[in-house]
């Protein structure tokens, strides 16, 4: 635990008693903070409670007596609109913060020797792998590496820091719209495609969050930028103009004079004076297509950026055993290979594995994104037959009309146990792919529960048979 600096003596309301609320409210009363603390689910209050937590009505609570507000990501900062504790908060003139910002401050509380190097993570797609990767190289090279953030513990759940340890954190817009202290050594900003549009207010409101990983950075600091889309090569432009930080490019499509990048799955470094070759991403089991060509330029970029040897980043891209939920093989039975990719909530995500295999039998569907899936269109062909689940089936069954053989199956379940009865009697190799193009709100906790219920249903065929799954 990484013990909160800065509000010794002070009262902290906590609001939001999920995984970052209760390992927020530990950090801060560790640090000598008082806590407050509230969920709406008295669920929530019973396990804070069981802790010998002060739970607090933040309802009818004297707003004057708390020196700031913590607030779980999942609540609504701005957008749609504010929450009634983001309202309560302002009116009483109380700071609303969240926990990468208490991190951030105990950070820079700390004397300069005694301060981590950190490692920033953000972009629409690929921040998972991204950071599971540059924690993996910097393991691998032998730094003292702690992984969080949006990924794994909370941040403040990590264990606390020394002057040699790497903190490597994945930072979702959520996060980002909270934090304002945040100075990273190196940056990594990977893509910009529309999502989450409804919590901040549009396409306008969502790049400002991401932006705000780069607060703070100056000289001997690193932002790393994919620039294949045009919304991130806008923003690699816009601050490459402030000239402060060192500003490395990445692609996975094109040549640059700086930065680094990939072609035809080879890896090229033009960080320096000259452009080297350093890997053939070919023979990296784990990082399979060109979406993951750019999260090993990212990585491998990431990791020299804090001193780590050229040699040591790109023995551990090789090495990396890639990240569950994220094509993941999760099971074969006879010719049938089973890839769990539950973490595509969204179309653009999704068609970075779909565009990894020539033909494959698609389980989709949950709480769908704005667009859906028509701009995953041209990628239809190699749908040999879609197996649909959740609130999104009935719209996307009408998206692939004509276009791709669909079943409704409701289910996860059902649809495993029937794209594998079909695989099986194509008597070829074949791939079914879970990658949902949606959120797992409707059906499950999260996306991590959904890819296990896929694994569970998988290792149940292997068991007993699509047909008797099937009934």
């Amino acid at each position: 635990m990484i013990p909160v600096r800065g509000f010794e003596g002070k009262t902290v309301a906590v609001f939001g008693l999920g995984r970052t609320g209760l390992t927020a409210a530990r950090a801060l009363v560790a640090g000598g903070a008082n806590v407050a603390l509230w969920d709406e689910s008295p669920a929530s209050q019973d396990a804070a409670m069981a802790e010998g937590f002060k739970v607090v009505d933040l309802r009818s609570a004297d707003w004057n007596l708390f020196d700031a507000l913590m607030l779980s990501p999942g609540v609504p900062l701005t957008h749609p609109q504010p929450h009634w504790t983001v309202k309560m908060a302002r009116d009483a003139g109380v700071e609303i913060l969240g926990d990468i910002e208490l991190f951030a401050r105990t950070v820079n509380a700390a004397p300069a020797h005694k301060r981590p190097k950190i490692i920033a993570i953000t972009g629409t797609n690929g921040k998972s792998t991204t950071t599971a990767l540059i924690g993996h190289l910097c393991a691998s090279a032998g730094r003292d590496t702690r992984v969080g953030g949006n990924i794994g513990a909370g941040v403040l759940g990590l264990e606390d820091m020394h002057g040699g340890a790497v903190y490597v954190l994945e930072l979702s817009s959520y996060q980002l719209d909270l934090t304002s202290s945040l100075k990273a050594d190196a940056t990594v900003l990977l893509n910009i495609s529309p999502d989450h549009l409804d919590r901040h207010g549009g396409m306008e409101g969502y790049i400002a969050a991401k932006r705000r990983i780069f607060l703070n950075q100056g000289k001997g600091d690193t932002a790393i930028i994919g620039v294949d889309d045009a919304w991130c090569q806008q923003i690699c432009t816009e601050i490459t103009a402030a000239n402060r930080r060192t500003i490395w490019p990445i692609s996975a499509g094109k040549a640059m004079g700086r930065g680094v990048y990939a072609l035809q799955g080879v890896l090229y470094d033009a960080t320096g004076d000259r452009v080297t070759e350093m890997a053939d991403l070919l023979r990296a089991r784990s990082l399979p297509g060109r979406h993951n060509w750019q999260n090993a330029c990212a990585a491998y970029a990431a990791a020299i950026a804090i001193g780590i040897p050229h040699h040591d980043a790109v023995d551990g891209l090789m090495t990396f055993p890639g990240l569950a939920h994220r094509m993941e093989t999760v099971g074969k039975i006879g010719r049938v290979r089973f890839v769990n990719d539950s973490k595509a909530t969204n179309a653009d995500a999704a068609r970075q594995a779909m565009s990894s295999y020539p033909k494959f039998y698609w389980i989709a569907g949950g709480v769908p994104k704005a667009g859906g899936i028509s701009e995953l269109t041209d990628l239809f062909p190699r749908v040999e037959k879609a197996y649909l689940i959740g609130d999104a089936a009935e719209d996307f069954a009408a998206t692939l009309e004509g276009k791709a053989a669909v079943r409704m199956c409701g289910s996860i379940e059902v649809a495993t146990a029937a794209a594998y009865s079909d695989a099986m009697d194509s008597g070829e190799d074949a791939i079914v792919l879970l990658s949902p193009a949606c959120a797992s709100f409707d059906q499950f906790a999260d996306f991590e529960a959904r890819g296990e219920a896929f694994r569970a249903a998988v290792e149940g065929l292997g068991k007993i048979g699509a047909k008797a799954a099937l009934g």
